[in-house]
């Protein structure tokens, strides 16, 4: 290692100053919710990706079958531009459309998203219904005002066994 010109300090890391709020900075990023936060970002992005290629490869083919293969991606109205066959003319040509044939898969795709996830979480749900019902439960402790009172019970009683019967004190 090449020796520094002796015009140079040495810096050691004691005596680099750290700004207080980076260290509360670096406290807020390692907090527990900030990290699940992030986690769940990440695989919810990711269970995304899956539940569109579902709906997408999946259900939309078989939808399609079903209602006959009606497309509604060219259903549109034209406000101003030339009248043409289909969007991707219309769009090229510059018209200003309204889309509804696009909202309506948007809204169907909406549908299958929704109807798909209900499905996920129902059965993501009766998984975790069956790991509770496994564990065995404790039972539950009694409230603190009863848990006093019995205790109170039992110095009464024991203060009665230890006074002789028959006696009264005046």
């Amino acid at each position: 290692m090449a020796k520094l010109p002796d015009h140079v300090p040495e810096l050691h890391v004691k005596d680099i100053h750290m700004p207080g709020w980076l260290g509360e900075f670096r406290s807020f990023l390692m907090r527990g919710n900030v990290v699940d936060l992030a986690v769940g970002v990440i695989v919810g992005a990711a269970f995304t990706a899956i539940v569109n290629s579902l709906v997408k490869d999946v259900f939309t083919p078989v939808l399609g079958l079903l209602i006959g293969g009606i497309d509604f991606t060219n259903l549109f109205i034209t406000l101003r531009g030339p009248h043409l066959a289909t969007l991707a003319d219309a769009q090229k040509a510059g018209a200003v459309t309204i889309n509804i044939g696009l909202f309506l898969n948007a809204v169907i795709q909406f549908v299958i998203i929704g109807f798909v996830i209900f499905w996920v979480v129902k059965a993501i749900n009766r998984l975790t219904v069956k790991k509770e019902a496994e564990k065995p439960t404790a039972p539950a402790a009694p409230p603190r005002n009863e848990v006093l009172l019995q205790e109170i019970l039992e110095v009464l009683k024991a203060d009665a066994a230890q006074k002789p019967t028959g006696s009264t004190t005046v």
